[in-house]
């Protein structure tokens, strides 16, 4: 007999950056995660100012230093971004393993990074240039309820249901 464990879904942030945005890759990219039952429930399209890019990054500096930071806001600023709320049981896990290493030349083939972009750290520290990695993914549960909150207020997240939901949750 299967004992009935009652998990609730987790939401979790994540961004097509520029790159994705200019290499036409953002409905493929969202096949992938709605291929893996995770469900959409807030999406928008935004240029990051300055401002907006610094609460986003509200630490980068502090952990990579000043180099990173500035690499990093210039091409998130570059052209817009979409922003996704996916939900779905270990969310943050799945797109995570969806989207593959930080660095594409690392990310395994079948992952976003891995087929759709090359770039290593190498290249970026020899070009100047941030790693267009196509994707950012909230990479832990504090880290997803902060972004999805500053991307986000309650009342542009849905609640619906989805037939995938019938079979996988």
């Amino acid at each position: 007999m299967v004992e009935n464990q009652a998990q609730s879904a987790e939401r979790t942030l994540v961004l097509l950056k520029p790159d994705a945005l200019a290499r036409g890759l953002a409905g493929r990219i969202i096949t992938r995660f709605e291929d893996a039952a995770l469900k959409i429930v807030g999406t928008k399209m935004k240029w990051m100012d300055s401002e907006f890019t610094r609460r986003h990054y509200f630490d980068l500096e502090e952990r990579l230093g000043s180099e990173v930071y500035d690499v990093t806001a210039t091409f998130m600023q570059q052209g817009p971004v979409i922003a996704l709320v996916l939900e779905g049981f270990d969310a943050i896990a799945t797109v995570r393993k969806i989207v593959g290493s930080t660095y594409p030349n690392q990310a395994p083939a079948g992952t976003v990074r891995g087929d759709f972009s090359h770039y290593s750290a190498a290249a970026s520290k020899a070009s100047g240039k941030a790693v267009a990695n196509l994707v950012h993914a909230s990479g832990n549960a504090e880290e997803a309820k902060q972004e999805v909150e500053l991307w986000f207020g309650k009342d542009e997240l849905q609640d619906y249901k989805t037939l995938a939901e019938m079979y996988t949750y």
